[in-house]
């Protein structure tokens, strides 16, 4: 049965970064009805792109639960954003006149928090497009790196692909050692020289840089001694965030993203005896996030008004 004005919100999970923004719209038992999957969402790379992509996500998790558009309206909108860490970013999206019954607004690191632990305490490493640690234990939040590309998010597909870009040209210019890297990365580009592949690259964004990470994951899998420095480097680090994560005793530690798989057996052995699977995904623990904010608005005596756009920080 579909929540009404008079009835239990229905709920959607927004989780929005720098490669895409996915939405899973939830019954009154988090059971997903419909998820959509859109566009880049972080504010630091375009206010107007962001909201595009969390209502056109959101639009394509009604439709894919068959459900009214018009329905837009009625949830209440748990959004997990990367870039809102930014004081400026957050109250602008925040002070957005959405579109939604209800939103909080929090970082896209406390969403993949909740999410990985179903709305408990816990500590996170995301190893996507970017990278950081994030712990949320006692209701305090620490945060490790995250410092955007091309300055930080050391370990993540962003790093890895610069790393590899650094080195072809290194290896173009006949200053570095060949190797299979550098065949599967002139064939990725499209490549066969440094002007060429200057024109690929020069000037594009971390999602771009991420997609070279492919060729640097499966070179060092067979054995390519640049490829396996470039993937011990970034594990290392990866290593060095969670035992620094664990120093706040989180019960719990997960590793999270398109990487996460393919890193987990270059990370040190100790850090991954003390990994646990992530419980529900990003999207879903900004739902658990709205869920826990409304609960907090109804024992203040705040109403779930329509009128309202409150967003909160977590």
């Amino acid at each position: 049965m579909v929540a009404s004005r008079h009835s239990e919100p229905l709920c959607i999970g927004i989780d929005g970064g720098g490669s895409k923004c996915r939405a899973s719209v939830v019954d009154s038992d988090n059971r997903v009805l419909g998820t959509g999957v859109a566009g880049p969402a972080n504010p630091l790379h375009g206010y107007a792109q962001t909201i595009d992509s969390i209502v056109r996500s959101a639009s394509l998790a009604l439709a894919d639960a068959g459900l009214s558009p018009d329905l837009l309206g009625e949830l209440v909108a748990g959004v997990g954003l990367a870039g809102v860490n930014m004081p400026s970013l957050y109250n602008k999206m925040a002070s957005w006149s959405h579109p939604f019954r209800k939103m909080y607004l929090t970082t896209d690191q406390h969403s993949a928090c909740l999410g990985a632990h179903r709305g408990g305490e816990g500590a996170v490493i995301i190893a996507g497009t970017g990278s950081c640690g994030y712990a949320w234990v006692g209701g305090r939040a620490e945060v490790l790196g995250g410092h955007g590309f091309p300055h930080g998010d050391k370990g993540s597909g962003a790093w890895m692909g610069m790393e590899a870009v650094k080195y072809l040209f290194l290896a173009l210019d006949g200053l570095a050692e060949e190797s299979r890297l550098k065949g599967e990365l002139l064939r990725a580009l499209g490549s066969r020289d440094a002007n060429d592949v200057f024109e690929k690259i020069g000037g594009k964004s971390s999602s771009h840089y991420a997609r070279l990470a492919v060729q640097v994951v499966e070179c060092a899998e067979a054995g390519d001694p640049v490829a396996s420095a470039i993937m011990r480097d970034g594990a290392g680090y990866i290593s060095d965030l969670a035992d620094k994560l664990l120093e706040f005793n989180a019960p719990r530690l997960s590793i999270i993203g398109g990487l996460a798989p393919r890193l987990q057996p270059w990370l040190a052995p100790h850090v991954v005896a003390r990994l646990a699977d992530p419980l529900d995904p990003p999207e879903i623990g900004c739902v658990h996030f709205a869920q826990q904010s409304m609960a907090a608005d109804i024992s203040a005596g705040e109403p779930i008004a329509e009128s309202e756009g409150k967003a909160l920080f977590g």
